[in-house]
């Protein structure tokens, strides 16, 4: 017999006792982006390569190393799984005119995927939640996309995670910081590894972004880019500030970050965690006002973020006991029971509750040990004198409380109350 197959490295099946945790996560984020006036966008997985080569970068680690790119055999196009989702909802957005009435505010939530080294909280295929306000330039747009994260962790129950802010500045300031930082990556290059070196021409900024312990006393000598700014992207940072401090959100601001995406500008900011060990990212984003028309719409402004789902799953689910998710096992034996439980099992549905009826037979004890193992709440057992009586008997099966036969039409309250 033939080994059998297993799921592909880094692309992970979700099991249902791991659904509880997601669905509760979805409903928090769907309904705190209604509060914020943002409406859903869903995007295809799969996108033509140009995209994401004219809006990432061309010299980024994600377009050169990770992405899943291949050639569609019907007309030789080639096509990519998509590394993330800003390019794609932006392109939308301009393929079905939709800055046309004004700016939109827009999310999405999928699978996102890169060939990166499966490790815990970096995966393959992962899941991000992207929020994107089009059309958008002020600081204030920043600061409540800043705010609203601030927000959502308070609505996940999630502590631990901090906020470290920069800023990029305009693209004339940066190529006057890539001249200076060429300039004093060159002078050291003998201290540099491998990947600098080869980042030190192509996208000089990418390597603040490096995690090498050996290179870090390096970076953190090297210039700021703070000091290139011009007066207009130092006054928009300043009123980012200020809007995020009015708000009650403390942060720090980090002058290295920079973010790995070749289409930032002015305001980056990292959700940060210390509780996941070294993937401490949880949430990153930031304005990238030329996005829009290097995709080929008219000129801008947008902003926005995205989040890591799976690192804030495990957040959530750090310490947490799982909760029971089916309320009711129905248990049932005799010819005349199997009717009534078909009834009271649809009568209980009917009111909300989630319901599992037993199927297969078998003798009353050998149906309470599933009733058990299915982690139900109660058991409701029905017998032919239950049925002729109209009646059924609830026992609790997860709290100190004595079994009870009652009729069907008080069912309801006993399970609720």
């Amino acid at each position: 017999m033939s080994d059998s197959i297993q799921a592909i490295r880094g692309m992970n099946d979700m099991l249902p006792d791991e659904s509880p945790v997601w669905e509760r996560f979805e409903a928090i984020v769907q309904d705190w982006l209604r509060r914020y006036g943002y409406r859903q966008i869903r995007m295809p997985i799969l996108e033509r390569t140009e995209l994401f080569v004219r809006s990432i970068g061309e010299v980024t680690d994600i377009v050169e190393k990770e992405m899943y790119t291949f050639t569609d055999r019907l007309n030789g196009d080639s096509l990519t799984l998509r590394p993330e989702g800003t390019a794609s909802c932006v392109r939308a957005a301009l393929q079905h005119n939709l800055l046309y009435n004004g700016p939109q505010r827009l999310w999405y939530a999928g699978p996102m995927f890169r060939h990166e080294r499966p490790q815990k909280g970096r995966y393959r295929q992962f899941h991000q939640v992207g929020v994107e306000a089009l059309g958008l330039g002020g600081a204030d747009a920043d600061a409540e996309l800043i705010v609203m994260g601030a927000r959502l962790w308070r609505d996940l129950g999630l502590d631990r995670i901090s906020l470290e802010i920069n800023t990029l500045g305009s693209s004339e300031a940066r190529l006057r910081y890539r001249a200076r930082l060429v300039q004093y990556l060159e002078r050291h290059i003998d201290a540099l590894d491998e990947d600098a070196r080869r980042r030190m021409h192509t996208n000089p900024l990418r390597v603040l972004d490096s995690k090498n312990p050996q290179m870090q006393a390096l970076i953190g000598a090297a210039p700021r880019l703070l000091d290139d700014l011009d007066e207009e992207s130092l006054q928009h940072f300043e009123n980012v500030q200020r809007l995020v401090r009015l708000s009650g959100v403390n942060f720090t601001i980090n002058p290295r970050l920079v973010r790995g995406l070749d289409y930032y500008n002015r305001t980056v900011f990292e959700w940060v965690t210390d509780a996941l060990g070294a993937q401490g990212t949880v949430c990153a984003g930031g304005r990238y006002d030329g996005l829009i028309e290097q995709i080929g719409g008219k000129p801008a402004p947008a902003a926005g973020f995205a989040m890591g789902v799976e690192r804030l799953i495990a957040l959530m689910a750090g310490g947490a006991m799982p909760q029971p998710w089916l309320d009711v096992y129905v248990v049932w034996s005799g010819s005349q029971a199997e009717a009534h439980a078909w009834r009271v099992a649809e009568r209980l549905r009917d009111g909300g509750l989630n319901v599992s009826m037993h199927h297969g037979g078998g003798s009353f004890k050998s149906q309470m040990k599933r009733a058990d193992g299915s982690g139900a709440r109660f058991a409701v057992i029905v017998g032919d004198d239950e049925a002729q009586a109209e009646e059924a008997t609830l026992k609790p099966l997860r709290e100190q409380r004595e079994q009870a036969r009652v009729r069907v039409t008080d069912l309801m309250a006993l399970i609720k109350g």
